[in-house]
């Protein structure tokens, strides 16, 4: 069972990554990864260097019970580092579940476009970028918009700024999330407010996940002190999964 409040399991056939934006600066995944590097665990002998998994692929394979994936929570599946041959045995895997549903995620958007422009999205993919801002997150969302899935979502997590108007047409589910973590940056409520009311006006479902660090009032505390209630209401919504 996943800690991550909107999927149900992970699957990290690539392990590590490379930052590429503001959102990338405090990645849970990098300190996680040197946690399990100093442990022992096995497929972290690279720290968070890049590292392909082949011996994870068939993982959800043997797993009957229908499932949402997080699919590579430690990495990122559309980097440079990742051959496109690689992401065809990933795909591959996710064709032959069609019980399961996956959740891939992605800063790379200009690299899923080229992957997709000439290959299909198996209908139990979903597709999503990060949103952080508008200089680095914004421009992502027309990539997602160009390519053919049947389910697209948006991951403002963590939201760093007032991203304005949204182009949502096309967009499924939006997550909304603060910063966590000691070096967390604060997250102001309008800004939530605003993209909740976006979603609403456009029939998107949406996700509240966490304030983070700094509650709606501006102080920081613990993550779990400032939960995750937005203007009186728990925001959960996810797209209704056909098995």
């Amino acid at each position: 069972m996943s800690k991550i409040e909107w999927t149900e399991q992970t699957w990290n056939p690539v392990t590590g990554c490379v930052k590429v934006s503001p959102g990338c600066k405090n990645c849970y995944a990098e300190t996680m990864a040197s946690r399990l590097q100093a442990m022992g665990v096995p497929g972290y002998e690279n720290g968070f260097g890049v590292s392909l998994m082949p011996q994870r692929l068939d993982q959800p394979v043997h797993r009957r019970k229908p499932t949402m994936y997080f699919v590579n929570s430690m990495s990122d599946l559309f980097q440079e580092d990742v051959p496109f041959n690689y992401v065809d045995r990933v795909m591959s895997v996710i064709e032959a579940t069609p019980r399961h549903t996956y959740q891939i995620l992605t800063k790379r958007s200009d690299r899923m476009r080229v992957y997709f422009s000439g290959r299909s999205v198996p209908d139990n993919a979903w597709l999503g970028v990060s949103v952080e801002d508008r200089k680095y997150g914004k421009p992502r969302i027309p990539d997602l918009r160009a390519i053919r899935a049947k389910t697209r979502f948006l991951s403002i997590e963590p939201l760093l700024e007032d991203l304005g108007r949204l182009a949502l047409k096309g967009v499924s589910w939006v997550i909304v999330g603060g910063e966590s973590g000691v070096r967390a940056r604060p997250m102001a409520e309008h800004w939530v407010i605003k993209l909740r009311d976006q979603c609403n006006d456009a029939g998107v479902d949406f996700f509240f996940k966490q304030w983070g660090a700094w509650g709606p009032d501006g102080i920081k505390r613990s993550k779990r002190a400032n939960g995750r209630v937005l203007d009186g209401m728990t925001w959960n919504r996810i797209p209704v999964v056909s098995v």
